[in-house]
């Protein structure tokens, strides 16, 4: 028998725009159905408003918005994941969760510098699913930077 020191990294699919992302499973704290959500007014665009969930007052950012994809439609597919980024519980409005995945810490590249837009600083890298279906890694630390906490963590206090 051999000894497999393979490291593998779950994480939690989602789409946006019909491309496949992922989030670290251990940063997600939930997947919510969208329910009620309250707009803020002088809040960054990419805010799309506060949820309330049991209890909690999370609030959501609209990652199509964030990453200059346009205006995310709230569709019966849509969902809020919810993630926990340096402490503060933040909800993430997604086209659509898909599954958790196991990937082989082999099969994960760092995000090739010529990818260029809005979203490639923030990619913690990409990995090879199925045959010819890439799926790219966010790092939610720079999904929302130091500003962008501070602003959250107003709404949030």
């Amino acid at each position: 028998m051999t000894n497999q020191k393979e490291t593998n990294m779950k994480v939690i699919l989602f789409e946006i725009n019909s491309e496949s992302y992922g989030v670290p499973v251990e940063q997600v704290l939930s997947i919510e159905k969208v329910d009620d959500i309250t707009r803020l007014p002088n809040a960054a665009s990419f805010v799309k408003g506060v949820m309330n969930l049991r209890g909690l007052i999370v609030p959501i950012i609209d990652v199509r918005n964030r990453f200059q994809m346009g205006e995310s439609v709230v569709t019966k597919e849509s969902r809020i994941i919810v993630v926990d980024v340096e402490d503060m519980k933040v909800g993430l409005l997604v086209d659509s969760s898909k599954e958790v995945l196991d990937i082989e810490s082999a099969k994960i590249e760092k995000a090739p510098e010529i990818i260029g837009g809005p979203s490639a600083n923030y990619l913690n890298g990409v990995a090879q699913i199925g045959d010819n279906e890439l799926l790219l890694l966010l790092n939610l630390d720079r999904v929302l930077n130091q500003d962008d906490v501070a602003d959250l963590l107003k709404i949030e206090g």
